[in-house]
């Protein structure tokens, strides 16, 4: 499963794997998204497949028991955090949406270039109002 994934990447996210989602448990998500999501960089993108890189992280998650078992809010973290790093430009996303039993259901899933990304059913993501997006946006500065 880790074929293609560089060493260097393998261990970058198992890192992240058992550092991100006990984190969700104890911070803030703006604080925590917004600390993933800084030091943006392309310094590691030449040597990085991001779709060997999810499913590594997600054979890791599916792996792990209790704070560290797969979600998709853990997932997004990790992911969001890993290809930041790479100089991607994702987003993280997280949405609800109305089930017909009159609960909500919440998801979380990474965008980029406004399309879901690394997601295995990109139209779950779509039938989801987004209520929070990492980066968040910043206002545009005030002309004087």
């Amino acid at each position: 499963m880790s074929e293609g994934l560089p060493l260097g990447w393998r261990l970058r996210a198992t890192a992240a794997v058992l550092i991100v989602p006990p984190l969700l448990y104890f911070m803030s998500f703006a604080r925590l998204a917004a600390w993933l999501g800084e030091n943006a960089s392309a310094q590691f993108e030449h040597d990085l497949d991001d779709a060997t890189l999810a499913r590594w992280v997600d054979r890791l998650l599916r792996t792990l028991p209790g704070p560290w078992h797969r979600t998709c809010l853990k997932r997004s973290a990790v992911l969001y955090h890993l290809l930041r790093r790479a100089g991607r430009p994702v987003e993280l996303c997280i949405g609800v949406r109305n089930k017909e039993t009159a609960t909500v259901a919440a998801h979380a899933w990474l965008v980029r270039e406004g399309e879901p990304y690394l997601e295995s059913r990109p139209a779950h993501a779509a039938r989801h109002t987004i209520i929070a997006r990492f980066p968040e946006a910043r206002p545009a500065a005030a002309h004087s």
